[in-house]
């Protein structure tokens, strides 16, 4: 989405036609879910996916003829077999398109400029789809209306609010009523402790998953640009000076992946009881029982040492390195989607009951 927003803008700087084409609301099988972005240009250029395949195709025309006419529609894509013929690949469900075409109209830009930067700081969108008004509304992370586009004369925003729901606990997108409702929860930040083979790895497919990146190594030539290319913070220093430098609130999520044990113990005694909404070390488990009782020794009660995920990761078999990359970032996703709480549930039950 961030890739998106830079197209955005760039369009708007350079007075270019676009049209933002986004999933409002699905019904059965769709290859996307409401939320989803497209930016469509004047000369058949296109940001951002709906899922591809004909039904993309049609929705890029759709936009060029709206773009002509600069007026939004609201359309409706049935996936039967009109968008699957030429590859099978017939989903069977619904999708609701609203198309909207901006040029130099200020209220428009005003709004979508708005829209992106409630995606990255937290907000939720309620879109009308009763009718044919493409009426939309903005709200920050505490439910206050910030922007609206083609709002109605009887609009009733308490209404609206009371379906919202708290973005922080990730609500999926649903409909209540006349309206659509698209959370946007704020991004969550992977502070990475440990800049090696491991740490490499799981920074590049947390960065796809949509987490903003931070790593930190007390070598320096461990966390240069080369070795993180996307990597929002890169510090380096040693870890008792460092880490404690460092904010932490409960959308910060803490793994540590040093290259032994003092490195380890260093970077959790630092980050343990600091508030985030994760921390998990890697290692096994006769190490991870010696850094445990180091820190009990310490004065770390047994609570907080429970809330760490060590070993760290889902239990996949993982034996290289990119295996073990996934299986933390696929514990990432989960406490991050679903919760620590339920995470953990789901692990102890994989374990008392085997794969299915």
């Amino acid at each position: 989405m961030r890739e998106l927003q830079r197209h955005f803008r760039q369009a708007i700087a350079d007075g270019r036609q676009v049209a933002v084409c986004r999933l409002v609301e699905t019904r059965g099988s769709t290859p996307q879910k409401p939320g989803a972005a497209m930016l469509v240009f004047a000369d058949g250029a296109q940001a951002g996916t709906l899922g591809g395949g004909c039904v993309e195709a049609e929705v890029r025309r759709e936009a060029l003829r709206i773009l002509s006419q600069e007026a939004a529609e609201l359309l409706t894509f049935q996936l039967n077999s009109d968008y699957g013929w030429d590859d099978g690949l017939i989903c069977g469900g619904r999708m609701k398109v609203l198309i909207d075409p901006i040029s130099a109209e200020p209220v428009k830009r005003h709004y979508y400029q708005r829209l992106f930067d409630a995606i990255e700081a937290g907000g939720t969108e309620a879109a009308r789809i009763d009718d044919d008004s493409c009426e939309l509304h903005l709200f920050d992370a505490d439910a206050n209306l910030v922007a609206s586009l083609r709002a109605a004369a009887d609009l009733n925003v308490a209404e609206i609010v009371a379906s919202i729901e708290p973005v922080l606990q990730r609500p999926r997108p649903r409909v209540v009523g006349r309206f659509a409702y698209l959370p946007y929860p704020p991004r969550c930040r992977l502070i990475i402790v440990g800049g090696g083979h491991v740490g490499k790895a799981v920074a590049e497919l947390a960065h796809d998953a949509d987490f903003d990146v931070a790593v930190c190594d007390d070598r320096a030539e461990y966390v240069t640009l080369d070795r993180f290319p996307h990597a929002e913070q890169r510090l380096s220093g040693k870890l008792e000076t460092t880490l404690p430098q460092l904010e932490i609130c409960a959308r910060d999520f803490c793994l540590i992946v040093t290259r032994g044990h003092n490195h380890d113990e260093e970077a959790l005694s630092r980050l343990i009881d600091r508030g985030a909404g994760y921390v998990g070390m890697i290692g096994s488990r006769r190490k991870i029982r010696l850094i445990f009782d180091d820190l009990r020794e310490q004065g770390v009660v047994e609570a907080s040492l429970a809330a760490v995920f060590a070993p760290v990761g889902l239990d996949i078999g993982s034996q290289t390195v990119a295996e073990i990359a996934i299986s933390i970032v696929a514990q990432l996703i989960s406490v991050r989607n679903l919760g620590a709480q339920r995470t953990r549930e789901l692990c102890d039950a994989k374990m008392t009951h085997g794969p299915a």
